[in-house]
């Protein structure tokens, strides 16, 4: 499929997309340099990314839950 970008910097996707990814009334859109690639995501698309890697990240590793990090924030405030 074709993009226009106009002399103003606004890009105009195909209506397929726009439907399709949600975006058929507007909405905001990341914008990813990957070198020779450019990349657009939605929102949600680029929350998903996110965490799907952070899980990868902490996957069977001991005190790198959100719990973990409260219960950890929780014992400094009770020490102060």
């Amino acid at each position: 499929m074709k993009a226009r970008v106009m002399a103003d910097g606004r890009v105009s996707l195909p209506v397929e997309l726009r439907k399709k990814h949600g975006l058929v009334h507007g909405g905001e859109i990341i914008v990813e340099d990957a070198g020779d690639t450019i990349i657009l995501r939605t929102v949600d698309q680029a929350v998903a990314r996110a965490q799907a890697i952070s899980r990868k990240l902490v996957a069977g590793k001991t005190g790198a839950s959100v719990e973990d990090f409260l219960a950890d924030r929780a014992r400094e405030a009770k020490a102060e």
